[in-house]
């Protein structure tokens, strides 16, 4: 008989932790190899494993024996993140590397903080895909950032809000007419989540954007402030 999966059971300890390890490790190695031709050629090699890992599991949710409108379509934000992320790694393409960041370093996490995984635990092709999609996906963003040397900016914050804002109203209308709940933007999960602190619907949706602006900004403040060098001696003693 097949486990069943607990949020933060062994397992899911297990992939928070490697999912961490990752991060760190990718971001304290990266400005060894930024900028050069090592780093070009992993981030294609990158790309190319974000696509064998997701695209048969895609085919293999939309196959007939498999499909079920409510949760096979790739109409969730991490869907969207590991597309992004491939064109990002292989392309370089800046709004691709912008959705990639700020998908993948805060509504990623989200996602993997509170799981709305409801199946067999560890070797499942549920578990292996959910937390496979994740974790790659917000490795991409650490060696987009740290190894190749892409930065966001304001430009890119307005960016990313608009197409997930866009993005949001055109699932919420989708999922009013198929009865699915797609980013969960038309009920809250049945698994616990940050959701439950910000109030019924249609008012969480406004607290979560809030909050997510919020954060986002965080995210931009650090690569966009800029330290102009003293322009004398006394003013580096501060005399």
């Amino acid at each position: 008989m097949e486990r069943s999966f607990a949020a933060y059971g062994a397992s899911h300890w297990v992939v928070l932790i490697l999912l961490a390890v990752g991060a760190v490790v990718l971001a304290r190695s990266g400005t060894r190899y930024r900028g050069t031709r090592a780093a070009e050629v992993t981030g294609r090699a990158y790309a190319v494993l974000l696509v064998a890992f997701h695209l048969p599991i895609l085919v293999y949710d939309l196959s007939p024996a498999r499909f079920d409108i409510e949760h096979s379509l790739p109409f969730q934000i991490s869907d969207l993140t590991w597309m992004a992320a491939a064109c990002a790694l292989w392309f370089r393409w800046q709004w691709a590397y912008v959705l990639t960041y700020y998908w993948g370093l805060t509504l990623v996490p989200q996602a993997m903080l509170t799981p709305a995984l409801d199946g067999p635990d560890f070797p499942s092709i549920d578990f292996i895909s959910f937390w496979g999609q994740h974790i790659l996906v917000l490795w991409a963003a650490v060696y987009l950032t740290w190894w190749m040397g892409m930065r966001p900016n304001w430009g890119s914050f307005a960016f990313a809000a608009t197409v997930t804002v866009v993005w949001g109203v055109l699932v919420l209308g989708f999922n009013t007419v198929a009865g699915s709940n797609y980013m969960f933007v038309n009920r809250k999960p049945d698994n616990p989540s940050l959701l439950n602190l910000m109030g019924d619907w249609p008012w969480y949706l406004g607290v979560e954007l809030v909050v997510g602006l919020a954060a986002w900004a965080l995210l931009t403040w650090p690569w966009t402030r800029r330290y102009p060098p003293p322009s004398s001696v006394s003013e580096i003693a501060g005399t």
